[in-house]
């Protein structure tokens, strides 16, 4: 991948299918396949899968979640939405809260956003880095946010070898698509849980989040762990990309059902 702006990415395309009817049936389709190979990973039992899902606020994280476990088992997955940090994992490494939640053999986990804040969010708002308990001679580095890539590639690279297939869906959205769900979070409300006032503080950080954003896919798109940039302005399109990537990561492993024993 190289450079990377996203304001020359669309939000809207229809790559991979023709209108919204074709994406809902395709849709379907792959959902039941999904379930299928879910399954067929957990009776397999050596591969797991690590879901993770970044953009900016509103951009359909939540909806993506829900969507992914109306086509999966249960009890085969599980959800973990990084919020502000604890004063027990800021004083640890950026990895270490998220990597207590990676998926053992067999399992899907889904992470709403990651450790990916370590290099966006903060990239934003500098001062969160003050309450980390970094010494001030790392924090001084010019390339203090270099080496936090590098952990994060050497970090996947550490999972895929054991049998995790880390798929990174980076939600793509316009900002004229956020204005309007933030006025929708407002005006309707079975959604008026969703607002706060931070997602339009951190509207006016739009630009700055685009560049943090673009770093980040471009030091972090890696061969065993690469970015997928989902157009996600429509939600049923978003659905259905993420299903297509997951199924045909999925049908990419070498899995068999356990055969009874004697």
């Amino acid at each position: 991948m190289g450079k990377i702006d996203l304001s020359q990415i669309s939000t809207t395309s229809l790559k991979f299918c023709k209108n919204k009817e074709d994406a809902l049936k395709l849709t379907g389709d792959l959902q039941r396949q999904m379930y299928d190979l879910l399954y067929l990973m957990f009776a397999h039992d050596k591969y797991s899968l690590l879901i993770i899902l970044q953009g900016i606020d509103t951009a359909g994280k939540d909806g993506t979640v829900r969507h992914i476990f109306s086509s999966a088992n249960p009890q085969g997955i599980k959800v973990f939405s990084f919020k502000k940090p604890s004063l027990e994992e800021t004083r640890h490494d950026i990895l270490w809260r998220c990597h207590l939640h990676t998926p053992e053999c067999g399992l899907t986990t889904i992470f709403n956003r990651s450790y990916y804040e370590e290099v966006t969010t903060v990239m934003v708002h500098p001062k969160l880095l003050e309450q980390q308990h970094i010494p001030q001679e790392f924090l001084k580095r010019s390339d203090f946010f270099k080496r936090r890539y590098e952990r994060i590639n050497d970090f996947e690279k550490l999972l895929t070898q054991k049998g995790t297939v880390l798929i990174k869906l980076f939600l793509h959205i316009s900002k004229e698509e956020q204005g309007k769900r933030i006025k929708e979070r407002l005006q309707n409300r079975s959604k008026n849980w969703k607002f706060s006032r931070a997602d339009l503080k951190e509207r006016r950080h739009w630009n700055k989040y685009m560049s943090t954003f673009e770093k980040m896919l471009l030091e972090t798109n890696t061969p065993h762990a690469p970015w997928h940039i989902i157009p996600s302005d429509n939600k049923w399109y978003r659905d259905f990309l993420v299903s297509k990537l997951i199924v045909e990561a999925l049908q990419k492993l070498h899995m068999n059902f356990p055969r009874a024993e004697k």
